[in-house]
């Protein structure tokens, strides 16, 4: 249990780098098309070494595909294509931020789903972290202290983004009770990458067209190797060893760790109201984490 622990931690501190690269990226190469290198580079490296590890496994039962199929298309195409969206119109930190909706619709929906229960804690700890990310919407209160920001549309994008990686968990936890984790995510990664392929080729029908130099190549590639293929295969493992609602407390470091990052490193904003919502993010997760039965 505390390797699982470590193993997440360390995932979520690396995939908090995830947004600060994707918003450098998605001004050489349009979101879709970002999406679908992401799932490419990544499938390249999962599906022959699934192919390699897992040539005695049985093929899923009819209802495991399903799920997997669905976790492809939610947990890796829709997740990526809000997300890419979500951060081409607003900003690398609000979506560091924002990815808490991610862990709020494990621990909101795990119960209906998984069984997994709320203490009377973790629901108190389920709504302060709701209204932070409220917080983070809309940077204050609307009409009292600041108008609704510019990149509303954006930070709705990223909320649905979050839902759909939740739903990647909420789907797949059972799944992989019965299978190993690299087979489940190679399989659901080249679901995602058949599901992202028809939205990459309207984007290019419509004209948008990537520019890119030697660093977003490196770029795409971190993008596709490190986050999506190595960082969707240890969630997984870990998903084999704690409990949905308990793994996704340890999100909380992405939005700490990637908000500094878009600070630090892309020189965009953080008010008053991004750190407060934050506060609240951390500290209703925490209390989550904490009320675990």
């Amino acid at each position: 249990m505390r390797t699982a622990y470590l193993v997440l931690f360390g995932a979520n501190l690396v995939y908090a780098t995830s947004y600060a690269a994707t918003r450098l990226v998605l001004d050489e190469v349009p979101p879709a098309l970002l999406a679908l290198i992401r799932l490419a580079a990544g499938a390249a490296i999962l599906v022959p070494s699934a192919r390699a590890l897992s040539r005695k496994a049985p093929p899923p039962s009819r209802g495991d595909a399903w799920r997997i199929l669905w976790m492809g298309v939610f947990g890796f195409a829709g997740a990526f294509a809000f997300g890419h969206w979500g951060i081409a119109r607003s900003t690398a930190t609000n979506a560091s931020l924002l990815i808490i909706v991610e862990p709020l619709s494990i621990m909101l929906l795990g119960p209906a789903v998984l069984g997994e229960r709320l203490s009377g804690r973790e629901k108190i700890g389920a709504g302060l972290a709701l209204l932070g990310s409220m917080l983070v919407v809309v940077n204050g209160i609307p009409g009292v202290t600041h108008a609704l920001v510019p990149h509303w549309r954006g930070d709705l994008l990223l909320v649905l983004s979050g839902i759909a990686y939740g739903s990647y968990s909420l789907i797949g936890r059972n799944v992989l009770l019965r299978r190993a984790p690299l087979d489940v995510t190679a399989r659901s990664i080249v679901w995602g990458g058949a599901a992202t392929a028809p939205l990459a080729l309207a984007e290019w029908l419509a004209g948008a067209r990537p520019v890119l130099t030697a660093g977003g190549a490196v770029g795409a590639l971190y993008l596709g190797v490190v986050i999506t293929a190595f960082g969707y295969l240890l969630w997984n493992w870990a998903l084999t060893r704690v409990e949905a609602s308990r793994a996704a407390a340890f999100v909380t470091v992405q939005p700490i760790a990637g908000a500094l990052l878009g600070v630090l490193f892309l020189h965009e904003p953080l008010t008053a109201f991004t750190v407060a919502g934050g506060a609240l993010v951390v500290a209703g997760l925490w209390l989550t984490a904490i009320g675990h039965r």
